[in-house]
């Protein structure tokens, strides 16, 4: 949109249609208010950016220490995203242990089925983004390719399967390096998400049991309503676990997320969840039936809520109150057992 002769702009002028990662604005995108928005986090960033800067030029290095995790709940800045990523998460020492060891397995042998699964969901990913389409120069599906099958020759018992096609898809697009991005793969599959990419996703399952307990404790007739109409919560949650919130909320507030995953862990998905639910406890409990919910479910991740990340972030640490590792490990555990439980009655 070009300016007036008189100098003024309209507003939501300044906010282009693709945004900074490549992907497009969809048509009922809201550009006024997100303008609004986006110059109020743009002080924020500056000021983030600034402190980050002088933290990675000090000599005490990124360790775990609460003036980091302070920091990394306030956001990484975009430049400093991938390193901070590849120490936190471990997947930099772990690459450095490893030298060469991504390129043997590009060279190695392939498995024809593992390779033919890949290529399927080439297509699929992320069919809005400008970077990864095939006009693109370069197309960042080759890298894409290369990240999964090295992956899934690394990890055999995962092997692929759908939802790391985004998950990888985001790496690249933040690491705009391929080996970093194989090793951050690594660290989220194998080590901060216990099984959830494996064929039983006998871990995906328990986390979405899990994030059924939590809501039973902390927002109560949101569970009961959820089992008044007999919904379970894999029907509701199973693509904000497997895709880690990917299109499911706004690219940066993804990426804020994120940055906390890769430091504190599997339970900021719980945070999230919890905070969206108890934030817009109300509007769910005005849903009458199954559809209903499932529609008030989607409706819950739009919105100014979601949009505006950095309070939405900060809401994620006070909203759901306490969330420790060992409780969420406990939840886990019964959760498990009676899973499997289910699972050997239903094998008879």
């Amino acid at each position: 949109m070009e300016e007036g002769e008189g100098g003024a702009r309209e507003p939501g002028a300044g906010i282009p249609r693709v945004d900074p990662y490549g992907f497009e604005r969809p048509e009922d995108f809201d550009y006024v208010s997100y303008e609004e928005f986006f110059s109020r986090y743009l002080v924020i960033l500056t000021r983030r950016a600034i402190k980050w800067s002088k933290l990675l030029k000090g000599n005490n290095g990124i360790g775990k220490s609460l003036k980091v995790k302070r920091y990394i709940r306030k956001g990484i800045p975009n430049e400093h995203r991938a390193l901070i990523w590849m120490i936190v998460s471990g997947a930099q020492a772990n690459m450095e242990q490893n030298p060469g060891y991504y390129n043997k397995l590009l060279e190695g042998e392939k498995s024809d089925t593992l390779v033919e699964a890949i290529k399927t969901d080439m297509n699929r990913t992320f069919p809005d983004n400008v970077q990864f389409r095939k006009t693109a120069d370069p197309c960042l599906q080759q890298t894409l390719y290369n990240v999964l099958v090295a992956y899934g020759h690394h990890n055999k018992t995962v092997g692929y399967c759908q939802g790391m096609n985004f998950i990888a898809g985001y790496l690249i697009l933040i690491t705009k390096n391929e080996e970093e991005s194989f090793w951050l793969l690594d660290a989220l599959i194998g080590r901060i998400l216990p099984d959830y990419y494996s064929p039983a996703m006998m871990g995906l399952k328990t986390d979405q049991e899990v994030l059924g307990e939590l809501v039973r404790k902390k927002v109560p007739a949101v569970a009961e309503l959820m089992d008044r109409h007999g919904v379970m919560w894999t029907l509701i949650v199973s693509r904000w676990f497997i895709c880690l919130f990917i299109d499911i909320l706004p690219v940066e507030t993804v990426l804020r997320i994120w940055d906390c995953l890769f430091y504190e862990g599997s339970k900021i998905i719980f945070r999230v969840a919890l905070a969206l639910i108890k934030q817009h406890q109300a509007f769910i409990l005005e849903a009458t039936n199954l559809p209903d919910i499932c529609d008030k479910f989607k409706q819950i991740t739009r919105g100014t809520f979601v949009t505006e990340c950095h309070t939405f972030m900060q809401k994620i640490f006070t909203e759901p109150g306490s969330l420790s590792m060992a409780t969420v490990n406990k939840l886990r555990e019964t959760c498990r057992a009676k899973l499997v439980a289910q699972g050997s009655v239903n094998n008879i």
